[in-house]
């Protein structure tokens, strides 16, 4: 990793280097592969969904097998200890989420006019999970659980698979648990398109939810505004404020967590203690050697593994907050109090019993959080995503008199007659 004191650079040289890339900055952005494959399932709907699941993925599938079938559902087995960790990481997921259940709510004014706000949960949703590497059954949970919170009618899970044509065992178990009810064998940049647009098998969705590589995260921007979609995520993140006490082993350990995500994640540690800066970078390199994904976290912390020694806790602070940040923990011995002091990221652990990945897995907070400094102005996924909000009026005599008069002056300021005339007609009729 490497070692930078701030006082030796310019405040831009610092923000560039804890300035993350836009989404398909950089040669050979894949925006056209994309866009080309968006507009394929556009037109050709199964036929195309297939195609490029074969050629993508060597997935060999047909309209009839694009589902999971309930045979492939009802046999998927994980052991107890898995089992166990799941039902309890959904327990707290459910718990965590019920408390952001957002109410709908009426007043009614002296003259009988009434206004409100009615919340409406979405009617189908859309629920990418990665596969690659590693079987996500996390994510799962993480998106089902909100939405089957909020009510929504229908979750179709899309998550890819290779030549054998199945998905893992604890992908399929965690959805059977989250509540998702149709997992569509398919990912990529098709599975984008065929869920915006809809196919001949595959129902169109209101909107898309979930991370996923370049090529899912391109495609979801390419179809919003035909459907709504959570947040464009990048590739993963931590960073790390420490005091001189803290301990490098464990710091070393939660920067790895996230390294070994990705080779474009990112991994941060800021302090004020030179000494602990180079411990922790020591001690990076020692646990490395032991990591079955070291190849991947090695390419994460050359390009964006980063140690910054800098003057005190408030500058810290405020490099965090230029950052902001997916995950940020603070391994001090007074958290709370700088929690107050935080204001960009996109989930805070406090002290060194709080270590990421409890956040990634079982504690109840959503893990799908805003990347790429997006933290400055969206948050978590979370249960107002799978809803929708319509306002309400309800307008008698009394109101129509008290609140008309404006209104059709208002109009006829902007010159919008037709406008004017809707109200000044009622008025006209209100004896």
């Amino acid at each position: 990793m490497r070692i930078v004191y701030s006082w030796q650079l310019t405040k831009e040289e610092l923000e560039g280097l804890l300035r993350r890339p836009s989404l398909g900055e950089g040669e050979g952005s894949p925006q056209e592969i994309v866009r080309q494959i968006v507009d394929d399932v556009r037109r050709r709907g199964d036929a195309a969904v297939i195609e490029q699941a074969k050629r993508l993925d060597g997935a060999e599938l047909a309209p009839e097998t694009l589902f999971v079938s309930q045979d492939e559902w009802a046999a998927a087995r994980v052991d107890d200890e898995l089992a166990a960790a799941l039902a309890m990481a959904k327990e707290n997921i459910e718990a965590f989420h019920r408390e952001q259940l957002p109410r709908s709510w009426f007043r009614t004014g002296s003259d009988g006019t009434i206004l409100g706000q009615r919340y409406v949960p979405l009617q189908r949703v859309g629920l990418y999970v990665p596969g690659g590497t590693a079987p996500l059954f996390s994510s799962v949970l993480m998106g089902a659980v909100p939405a089957k919170v909020a009510g929504v009618g229908e979750i179709i899970m899309a998550t890819p698979v290779g030549r054998e044509g199945k998905v893992h065992p604890a992908v399929l178990v965690a959805a059977r648990l989250a509540g998702v009810d149709r997992i569509l064998k398919v990912g990529g940049a098709q599975a984008i398109a065929a869920l915006a647009w809809g196919t001949e098998t595959i129902p169109r969705v209101d909107k898309i939810v979930g991370p996923g590589n370049i090529y899912v995260t391109l495609a979801k921007r390419m179809v919003f505004g035909q459907v709504g979609i959570d947040m464009l995520a990048g590739p993963s993140e931590i960073l790390v404020i420490a005091e001189e006490n803290a301990d490098p082993t464990l710091i070393a350990a939660d920067l790895l967590s996230q390294a070994e995500h990705d080779p474009a994640a990112a991994a941060v540690l800021i302090t004020p203690s030179q000494s602990l800066g180079e411990k922790v970078a020591e001690e990076v390199r020692t646990q490395l050697a032991a990591l079955p994904r070291r190849e991947i976290a090695v390419k994460s912390l050359e390009k964006w593994g980063l140690v910054v020694i800098c003057r005190d806790l408030e500058e810290a602070v405020e490099l965090a907050n230029q950052a902001a940040p997916e995950h940020l923990e603070l391994a001090v011995s007074r958290p709370w109090e700088l929690l107050g002091k935080i204001v960009h990221a996109g989930a805070v652990f406090l002290g060194q019993h709080s270590p990421e990945p409890l956040g990634d897995y079982v504690a109840g907070p959503n893990h799908v959080l805003p990347t790429n400094g997006a933290a400055r102005y969206a948050s978590p996924l979370g249960v107002e995503d799978f809803c929708r909000r319509s306002s309400v009026i309800a307008c008698g005599k009394e109101g129509l008199i008290r609140l008309g008069p404006a209104a059709a002056a208002m109009a006829r300021a902007e010159g919008l007659l037709a406008h004017a005339r809707a109200v000044e007609l009622r008025l006209e009729k209100k004896g």
